[in-house]
C-alpha cells in the first residue's frame, strides 16, 4: 500500500499551478536581419530600452528591420576573440614549434612515454 501512494508525477516534472490570474509583462517582438538575410525575432518588454544591434545566429552583426543605419555605426568594436593557436604563437616561434613536433614524434615512434607515478 505505502508503494503506491508513492506513484505519480516526477518532482519537478510539472507545475501544478495554472495560468488563472496571472498578468503578464507586456512585450512586443523586434525583428533584426543580418547582412546574409537572417531575420532573428526578439521578444522585449515594452519599457526595455530596444539594441539597434543584435548577434546573429551566424555570428555576424544585424540591425533592426526598420532601420537603414549600418551596425557597424553602432555597436562598439569588440576586442577579436584569441585562438589557442594565437595564445601558442605568442610564446613560441614556428621554427620552435617545428622542432618540438618532431621530438614529440620522435619519441612516439620509439615507443617513449614519460613516467607520471
Amino acid at each position: 500500500m505505502a508503494e503506491r501512494s508513492l506513484r505519480g508525477m516526477s518532482i519537478g516534472a510539472k507545475s501544478l499551478e495554472s495560468d488563472e490570474n496571472v498578468d503578464f509583462a507586456a512585450r512586443k517582438e523586434v525583428t533584426y536581419i543580418c547582412s546574409d538575410g537572417h531575420r532573428t525575432i526578439v521578444p522585449f518588454s515594452e519599457d526595455a530600452e530596444v539594441p539597434k544591434g543584435w548577434q546573429c545566429r551566424c555570428g555576424k552583426l544585424a540591425s533592426l528591420e526598420e532601420s537603414n543605419d549600418e551596425v557597424a555605426d553602432v555597436l562598439e568594436p569588440g576586442k577579436p576573440q584569441r585562438t589557442h593557436w594565437d595564445m601558442l604563437t605568442e610564446r613560441r616561434t614556428e621554427k620552435e614549434l617545428e622542432e618540438l613536433l618532431a621530438k614529440r614524434l620522435k619519441m612516439h615512434a620509439e615507443g617513449w612515454f614519460p613516467d607520471y607515478e
